[in-house]
Order: structure tokens, then C-alpha cells, then sequence
């Protein structure tokens, strides 16, 4: 393993310059938990779009103003494009061919900011920091959301921290409250299981009991659950845990978690045969007793159809094209929300399918048969806003401050 601490300050700009994109590339899957502080804005007090929500199509980006629920802005961008929440108040990062990106999404600008990643994977936003995976190199990036506004308008990349895993993998990290960082293990032919480093990344912990591993969720007392094809890893107070699946092969590869609630909430896939599973059941994983549920919903749902409501809820857009609520204690389905029409999904997963993104109390679901977007209230159900969109939404996404 190969560890660097980097200090981008003067430096930055420069390495900005020399990876600034042009609005096109060729391009190409956290729960949110807040920080301790409160969180200041994050750059220039010039926004004109209002909780920016951010959709991809077939060739750009849509920027969506969150209280007018109106179009801001249509930037074109070729490829196939991923976006994630950047953890502050208005940035979101958009994965392309050549790394993350830095969309101004309150300005309704894409910038020339980017941090350069060899095929960007996972972003993961925890305790006041935000972790970058490129799985072509196994390099991580951490760095501070609320530093980030500042440097782009210098059009530089913030101060940041950088680890490199021993072999490239698609990977996933996430640093924690006390510096400690957790990394997954693996190379290009085979994911194994995870390691954490201290501050000084050391290794103080190591599991490889994990085939495939993929994706992680933090929960209530900073717990992190990894997915495995026989169950899921625990990362809790300094120690590993292996909670085993239910059946032989029960492969958990997406999850949501919530500072409200000690229990995650992953999908379940219980056929290792399958050209494209549709699962029905999703699992619930207590990260203080190391136990887990299965949750039969009557419909299946996709890698983009897991969130958690405002007070811990688990929520999981089904191809009934209703909400399914589910109390994560009593692990059963208390509501249905019916928001767009029945869907099915497509063999291909960059292709165009429903998506859910959570925001505080609202949730928004892509409709991509009708070329809608919709918010609605997540505790009365009630579809607040529908708008259509000038082509077909993919991924979904906003800001979110920690």
C-alpha cells in the first residue's frame, strides 16, 4: 500500500488547470449523516438556483431549481455521466470518463474543476468529509465539502488527502469521525473484504471474509455495513463483524443508511445464476445486534431504488411504481406511496429506469416512460410537484449539505 498526504494549495490550481475538461467527456452508486458543527456556506453568496436538483439524459445534465420545480438550466455533456451529492450546499460531482468533475449546481455551471480519477467510482459523504474511489487506480481522495466552494471559485481543487489501495479494484472508502479510514480490498479479477487504517493509516483491522464486495452505509453510532454475496461485513467501535445471509448465495451490493436508525437497509439478490435478478425481498442489517432481516415487498426494485426518509424510514421505490415504506424496527412494510406507473427493468444497467433521491422530508422519483420528474412528501404521501422534462431523465441527484 501506498499512502500520500497531499496539501493542494498552490499546487492545485496548477492541477486543476492541467485536468480542466471542456463541457464534454466521454463518461463512463450513502446515506447522509451530519456534521458536528454547523455547516457555512460553502462559496460565493451568487446562487440563483434554490436546492438545485441535478438529473442526467443522453447527452447532458438537466439542473432543476428545488422551489420553482422548473428547468434552471440544460448543459450538454456526452457520455454516460454519474452524479452524486458533493456534501455541501452547491456542488454536486459528476462522474465522466476522466474523473469527478465539479458541477456548480446552485450557479447552474459546470466548472473546469476536476479531481482527476482513473474510471471514477463510489463518493461517499461522512462526518464532515467527502471520499472519491477511482477504481482504475485504487486511489482515494478525502477531502472537506465546506472547503470546496472556496477553491472552485479560485478555480482550484480543495486541500485534500490522498490513499492508494494496493491494487485497482472497484472499490468504495469511507474516512471516519476520528480519522480512522475503511477501504475495500480486492483486484480487478476478485473482491475480497475491507481494511481500516488509523489517522496515520496503519492497519488496526482486516477482514477478507467478504467475496464481491460492494458498497457501503453508515448508520446510527457511526457503524459501517460493506456488502458481500453471503451477507455483509460491520464495521463498529474497532471491531469486524461478519453477519452471514440467510441463504447460500445472498448477495447484498446496496445499501442506505441513516443517523437515525443503528439498521441499514440493502437490497437482496438470492441467485447467483441470473442474467438480471428482480429481486423482491431487501434486507435489513442491525448493526447492534449483527443480525438480519428479510423484508418481502411483492414487487422488485432496482440498485436505484433504495433511500431512507427523514426519521430513519427505509424507503424502496418498487416496479409497482409505488413507495414502500418500511419500519426498520418492526421490519415491516407500513405504507405504500403510489407516485408513477407500473415499470420493469431494463437488461442494461446504464439504461434509463425509475430512481429515488431523498431530500430532508421530500422525496424525488424519475419517471423515465413519460419523461417526468416528481416530488413528493414522504410522512402524507402527497405528490407535491411534477415536472417533464425536456428528454429522458437517468440518475438523480442534488445537493446535500452534511
Amino acid at each position: 500500500m501506498q499512502l500520500s498526504r497531499t496539501r493542494a494549495g498552490a499546487l492545485s490550481a496548477v492541477t486543476a488547470a492541467l485536468i480542466a475538461l471542456s463541457a464534454c467527456g466521454d463518461g463512463g452508486d450513502a446515506g447522509d449523516e451530519p456534521d458536528d458543527g454547523a455547516s457555512a456556506p460553502s462559496g460565493p453568496a451568487d446562487a440563483t438556483v434554490a436546492d438545485p436538483l441535478v438529473v442526467t439524459y443522453d447527452g447532458g445534465l438537466f439542473v432543476i431549481d428545488g422551489e420553482t420545480f422548473e428547468v434552471a438550466e440544460d448543459i450538454p455533456l456526452e457520455g454516460f455521466n454519474r452524479v452524486n451529492p458533493a456534501g455541501d450546499d452547491r456542488h454536486v460531482l459528476v462522474s465522466t470518463s476522466s474523473g469527478f468533475q465539479v458541477l456548480d449546481a446552485a450557479g447552474a455551471a459546470l466548472t473546469d474543476v476536476e479531481f482527476a480519477a482513473a474510471e471514477p467510482g463510489h463518493v461517499v459523504r461522512h462526518s464532515g468529509r467527502t471520499v472519491l474511489f477511482a477504481d482504475g487506480s485504487g486511489e482515494v481522495v478525502s477531502f472537506d465539502p465546506r472547503d470546496l466552494g472556496p477553491a472552485v471559485a479560485d478555480g482550484a481543487l480543495p486541500e485534500s488527502e490522498t490513499y492508494t489501495a494496493a491494487d485497482a479494484h472497484h472499490g468504495v472508502a469511507v474516512e471516519l469521525a476520528n480519522g480512522e479510514l475503511l477501504v475495500t480490498l480486492g483486484t480487478e479479477e476478485e473482491r475480497t473484504g475491507i481494511v481500516v487504517l488509523d489517522e496515520d493509516r496503519e492497519e488496526i483491522a482486516r477482514s477478507e471474509e467478504c467475496p464481491g464486495v460492494h458498497g457501503e452505509a453508515t448508520a446510527q453510532g457511526e457503524a459501517v455495513v460493506i456488502g458481500c454475496e453471503d451477507g455483509v461485513l460491520v464495521y463498529r467501535d474497532g471491531t469486524i463483524t461478519k453477519v452471514d445471509s440467510p441463504t447460500g448465495y445472498g448477495r447484498i451490493g446496496n445499501q442506505a443508511g441513516s443517523e437515525e436508525s443503528p439498521i441499514v437497509l440493502g437490497d437482496y439478490k438470492r441467485d447467483a445464476e441470473a442474467e438480471l435478478e428482480r429481486p423482491e425481498q431487501v434486507s435489513l442489517i442491525d448493526t447492534e445486534t449483527g443480525t438480519l432481516t428479510l423484508v418481502d415487498l411483492g414487487a422488485s426494485y432496482t440498485f436505484r431504488s433504495l433511500a431512507r426518509g427523514p426519521h430513519g424510514e427505509a424507503l424502496v421505490l418498487g416496479t409497482d411504481g409505488r413507495i414502500h415504506v418500511i419500519d426498520p424496527e418492526s421490519a415491516e412494510v407500513v405504507d405504500t406511496i403510489p407516485v408513477i406507473e407500473e415499470w420493469e427493468e431494463p437488461l442494461e444497467w446504464q439504461q434509463p429506469r425509475p430512481a429515488l433521491f431523498v431530500r430532508d422530508h421530500t422525496a424525488y422519483v424519475t419517471e423515465p416512460a413519460t419523461g417526468e420528474l416528481h416530488a413528493v412528501d414522504v410522512e402524507s404521501g402527497e405528490v407535491l410537484h411534477s415536472l417533464t422534462l425536456p428528454g429522458t431523465p437517468n440518475e438523480l441527484s442534488g445537493v446535500v449539505a452534511h
